[in-house]
């Protein structure tokens, strides 16, 4: 396996597709996402327009669908719930449809929705992340970062890095083997660095500043555990995500 990182969606090549697509969004739509499925959620649409989301949504009785907007770090008038992985219970989520859009996390999602296999990451999926990886073993994987609105984002980094930094551990690999540009390499130095210290990173990093002065604070919490869920959201269908089985 070769693991290329892109820190935002803008830097993905315009050629050629690996076999495997991780979208990561840590704060917070990948993070909501994996919340959502292991709460009972049968799958999520994910969109970038909010009037094409309500109009898609409509296809379904108000029973079986929630309606996720976020833009800026708050939610979204009119919508269900926002972006929180916090919203998420069985008794909310269970056996409904999440019709979802963010600022970053979508966008990433619709730069790659063709490539043979798209997953999303976060960590507190990643264990979950590297036995699927494991078990199917991709040629080639991209690990795409939402960032900020086309900027970097320290969060999506070192998830990526804590990925791979894994697959090298666990199964004795030798990171300059599965490292497919500089940016990898980069993003397992920034794990290593801070591996102990997440949420410190959280603080750090420019979005969590945002969320925090949104009093977001237990989301960060929340958001910067390690393999708290046994969950791999898989694309089903160009904009459909649900569990991978």
């Amino acid at each position: 396996m070769k693991f290329s990182v892109y820190h935002t969606p803008e830097e993905v090549p315009d050629q050629g597709q690996p076999d495997c697509a991780i979208a990561i969004d840590v704060l917070r739509a990948t993070t909501t996402m994996a919340a959502a499925l292991d709460a009972g959620a049968t799958a999520i649409h994910v969109f970038s327009d909010l009037a094409m989301l309500r109009q898609a949504s409509e296809e379904y009785p108000p029973e079986e669908r929630l309606l996720a907007g976020e833009r800026g770090g708050a939610k979204v008038e009119g919508f269900d719930l926002g972006n929180s992985p916090l919203d998420h219970t069985a008794a909310q989520s269970g056996q409904r449809r999440l019709f979802m859009s963010t600022t970053n996390g979508t966008r990433c999602l619709q730069r790659i929705p063709t490539a043979p296999t798209v997953i999303t990451a976060a960590l507190t999926t990643r264990q979950a992340v590297v036995n699927y990886l494991d078990k199917t073993q991709p040629t080639t994987v991209w690990m795409v970062g939402s960032g900020w609105e086309g900027t970097y984002s320290l969060e999506d980094t070192v998830c990526a890095g804590a990925i791979l930094h894994r697959l090298a551990e666990q199964f004795n690999l030798d990171l300059k083997e599965l490292a497919g540009n500089d940016a990898a390499v980069a993003a397992v130095s920034l794990y290593v660095q801070w591996h102990d210290r997440l949420l410190d990173l959280m603080h750090y990093a420019s979005h969590g500043q945002r969320l925090l002065r949104l009093n977001q604070e237990t989301d960060l919490s929340y958001c910067s555990q390690l393999d708290v869920l046994d969950v791999v959201p898989i694309q089903t269908q160009p904009g459909v995500l649900a569990l991978q089985v």
